[in-house]
């Protein structure tokens, strides 16, 4: 599965019934429980790194990922742009895309 397969599939749950679907039921609480539930994957997998708990912190990873793209849903950005910018970024250094924030 990739990353854009996997986007495809949540907003497909966009429209579903929410009671056939975690990711619907997700996004039916509203994007800003979807961004609440993004901060606690990031934390549990911030935790999981500092203890060295590869297969836990892969776990987390994945489900910071998935929880990244359904705050994405919510909010009707496409992954393409958020992937467009990644390639913007490639033509510059990051020492120099952050001093020119």
């Amino acid at each position: 599965m990739t990353l854009n397969d996997l986007y495809d599939t949540i907003l497909a749950r966009k429209t579903a019934d929410a009671s056939s679907s975690w990711t619907a039921q997700l996004l039916a609480k509203g994007p800003e429980k979807c961004a609440e539930k993004f901060g606690e994957e990031a934390i549990e997998a911030i935790i999981e790194a500092v203890k060295n708990d590869k297969p836990a912190l892969t776990s987390e990873a994945a489900d910071v990922l998935y929880h990244l793209l359904v705050m994405l849903a919510a909010r009707d950005v496409p992954f393409s742009d958020v992937m467009d910018e990644l390639t913007r970024r490639q033509t510059q250094s990051g020492i120099a895309e952050k001093e020119s924030r």
